[in-house]
């Protein structure tokens, strides 16, 4: 299963803080597409990190039945 951890105004939108999806066999843009449908996140922004490290939204990348997937709001460094 590849778990979903939401973060700030993405966690209030989907009122939960993780779920986790049963695709095995998903590449990160179906995963964000099937998300966008589910919670309509129209113009929000935010990051995704995989395994903990950020990947572009347009990348075309396969995800693993173990991959950890984080939608994460913008945030400043300081």
């Amino acid at each position: 299963m590849i778990e979903i951890k939401y973060f700030g105004a993405v966690a209030e939108k989907t009122k939960c803080a993780f779920e986790k999806v049963t695709s095995s066999d998903i590449s990160l843009q179906v995963l964000l597409q099937d998300l966008e449908e589910k919670y309509q996140f129209e113009a929000m922004t935010f990051s995704v990190a995989v395994n903990q490290k950020i990947i572009q939204k347009a990348a075309d990348y396969q995800l693993k039945s173990t991959d950890v997937v984080a939608l994460l709001p913008p945030f400043a460094g300081g």
